[in-house]
């Protein structure tokens, strides 16, 4: 079993406390289906948003990867703003690993903007997960977080 971890990032255009409120805190399971119309179905969540939190993203049949995705809360930091989870289903890369956690990380980035950062960390039989598998991994968490951006800048007073 190879041990393996690889880290991206994104530019969001609006401020990180209102990002990590949103997306993170007091998190809307009904934000994700209207940000990403087409490709979530739906979002349950079972708990408070804390540790032990188990969120389940079901996917339209537009996402060939992955039907259902869901992740367990490891630990938050508020002060941080960083959030570490453990994958517990997902699609086709996330199939080839025995373990997968992930460290997303908001930083501020002047006064309306921010960087998120994701970190993956992964156990793996058959030797470290190919760079096009890693890069396909961190776009996909990536690019929800653009979804997210792009509904919220278009819909300013919503969750606001």
């Amino acid at each position: 079993m190879v041990a393996g971890s690889f880290s991206d990032e994104v530019t969001v255009a609006m401020p990180a406390d209102r990002l990590w409120k949103i997306a993170f805190t007091e998190f809307n399971p009904l934000l994700l289906p209207k940000a990403c119309a087409g490709f979530i179905e739906s979002v349950e969540v079972e708990g408070d948003g804390g540790p032990g939190t188990v969120t389940t993203m079901k996917f339209t049949a537009a996402v060939e990867d992955a039907k259902v995705f869901k992740t367990r809360v490891v630990a938050t930091d508020h002060a941080a703003r960083v959030v570490r989870s453990e994958v517990l289903e997902g699609g086709k890369v996330s199939s080839q690993l025995s373990s997968e956690m992930t460290e997303m990380k908001v930083e501020p980035a002047g006064e309306a903007a921010c960087v998120v950062k994701i970190t993956v960390q992964y156990e793996r039989d058959g030797g470290e997960l190919p760079p096009e598998d890693q890069a396909k991994l961190a776009q996909g968490y990536l690019s929800l977080i653009k979804k997210v951006e792009e509904y919220l800048v278009a819909h300013p007073e919503e969750l606001a």
